[in-house]
């Protein structure tokens, strides 16, 4: 269930209420990079960092994103970014109790 909540979220016309990391990949899943950069950079959880993580990556620059993902504590990812964002937007739904 919480594979098919972060597709819905990331495709709604609307931002989340809840705002924060999941605005920010809402964001970020429509090319809006500096709003998503914006919310993303002012986090300083794990959380935050994979997120501007995956921000980078999204942007091409695979150096700055891999220093966010040791700040992260996760490996760097190498997939499709789509899947990530996806990967991303389920754990914090799993995290917040958002499924």
């Amino acid at each position: 269930m919480t594979d098919d909540a972060a597709r819905a979220l990331l495709r709604d016309d609307q931002p989340p209420a809840a705002g924060g990391l999941l605005r920010a990949l809402w964001h970020g899943a429509r090319g809006e990079w500096e709003a998503a950069h914006a919310i993303a950079q002012d986090d300083p959880s794990a959380a935050g960092a994979w997120v501007h993580a995956w921000l980078h990556r999204v942007e091409g620059d695979d150096g700055n994103a891999a220093y966010w993902y040791r700040r992260a504590g996760r490996p760097a990812a190498a997939g499709p970014t789509g899947d990530e964002a996806r990967a991303i937007t389920a754990a914090l739904l799993r995290e917040t109790g958002g499924e």
